[in-house]
């Protein structure tokens, strides 16, 4: 079992590891782990982005994208651009995939991080990370999904909420398939261990 150290080191790696290969196609990690406002954001899980994760070759990105989110048990809700104000899901995990255009979404608040994403491109939203779209192609547009079996609440950024927020956050369990790689992926090798490591800590 991991300890606390553990895995930060596991979480570092993993990113480091994805970076010093130079493949557009492997993944990297980052956490926003401290509350912005009234936004939670997630104190042990990373947001994951997945760098064109489509097939070179693919037409029609949405429907891969459907399917693979389906074939992993995730299952894809709607299609259409970010909301362009600050929301998190205090109940759910997020998976973007994008399908047309670019975009430049701020994840964790106002005081988090921007990401410019493109077609064929997919983020891994832990739930409680705020995210909204603050430019984008008139194109633009993704597909949401989310883990099968839950109902996403959406939420804004209230203050007044926020501690009823964090504690509905660390509720929330880790599904068992990363939306893009199944057993593989950000979810089955890092979410998994960073989650038992924790639940170890804290019994």
């Amino acid at each position: 079992m991991l300890s606390a150290s553990d895995s930060l080191i596991s979480l570092m790696s993993f990113a480091a590891g994805s970076l010093m290969t130079g493949a557009p196609s492997q993944p990297y990690a980052f956490l926003l782990s401290h509350a912005d406002n009234g936004i939670p954001n997630n104190p042990r899980l990373p947001l994951i982005f997945y760098p064109r994760a489509v097939p070179q070759e693919t037409e029609d990105l949405a429907s891969w994208f459907e399917g693979r989110f389906t074939l992993n048990q995730w299952q894809p809700r709607w299609r259409y651009p970010v909301y362009p104000y600050s929301h998190f899901h205090p109940n759910s995990h997020e998976m973007l995939g994008m399908c047309a255009g670019w975009a430049e979404i701020l994840f964790g608040g106002d005081g988090g991080r921007v990401i410019t994403v493109h077609a064929g491109d997919a983020v891994l939203i832990p739930a409680g990370v705020g995210h909204k779209q603050i430019a984008a192609s008139e194109d633009f547009f993704a597909v949401g999904a989310y883990p099968c079996g839950l109902q996403p609440q959406t939420l804004r950024d209230d203050i007044t909420c926020l501690s009823q927020m964090q504690d509905a956050v660390k509720q929330v369990a880790v599904p068992a398939m990363d939306p893009l790689l199944g057993d593989k992926g950000g979810v089955t090798q890092l979410w998994h261990p960073l989650a038992a490591a924790q639940n170890h800590s804290n019994p």
